[in-house]
């Protein structure tokens, strides 16, 4: 399993979406719902695709030392997505992982012509969520704190940054954060709930 990021950008993205969503529940499902490069390509239209975390293709193959199966996974995507609307995803939360793979996802994203934007992961509001969003982990894992084979975060911020905090992340490369509006800006998609008109 491989993490990827798909945004729809406009209705016919959303529809495609759904259709993906429902055939990786629905036809791909084993232990969690999955799709395949072929299902992406059928429904890439209108979609807007990021590289993904750590856990996604690309970024594994970094951290293994594949470079070239990097290289080609990515150029994949961008050909399935289109060059502009595929993008090299970096992310620094202070994890070693992440640091050790930045220079090869820029590089990437030179060599083949593919922006690189910036994104956080988000699994709570504020830094201070951290600790109570770890107790929730126990939780659910139904484990102690002092467990050192349990679920845990290496680090505290994985919050909803504002936008000077994600520039200060990104200080060195600031177009990453000037993408991440170039992505938000091309959304045109106005949902309507409820009953529509004939």
């Amino acid at each position: 399993y491989y993490h990827l990021t798909l945004l729809a950008r406009n209705e016919a993205g959303y529809r495609n979406l759904l259709q993906l969503v429902s055939a990786a529940h629905l036809e791909g499902f084993y232990h969690r719902p999955r799709m395949d490069k072929q299902l992406m390509a059928e429904h890439a239209e209108g979609i807007t695709c990021l590289s993904g975390c750590l856990s996604s293709e690309v970024s594994v193959q970094l951290l293994n030392g594949q470079a070239d199966r990097a290289r080609s996974t990515a150029a994949e995507y961008r050909d399935i997505f289109g060059a502009d609307h595929y993008f090299i995803e970096v992310q620094d939360h202070g994890i070693g992982d992440q640091r050790k793979i930045l220079r090869h996802q820029f590089d990437l994203g030179r060599d083949l012509g593919i922006r690189v934007v910036a994104t956080n992961d988000l699994h709570y509001t504020l830094k201070e969520d951290s600790k109570p969003h770890d107790v929730l982990l126990c939780i659910q894992q139904q484990k102690v704190q002092t467990d050192l084979k349990r679920l845990k975060f290496d680090s505290d911020e994985f919050y909803l940054k504002s936008s000077e905090e994600m520039r200060q992340v990104f200080a060195e490369a600031p177009e990453v954060c000037d993408h991440t509006l170039d992505i938000a800006e091309s959304v045109e998609l106005d949902l309507v709930y409820g009953d529509r008109a004939p």
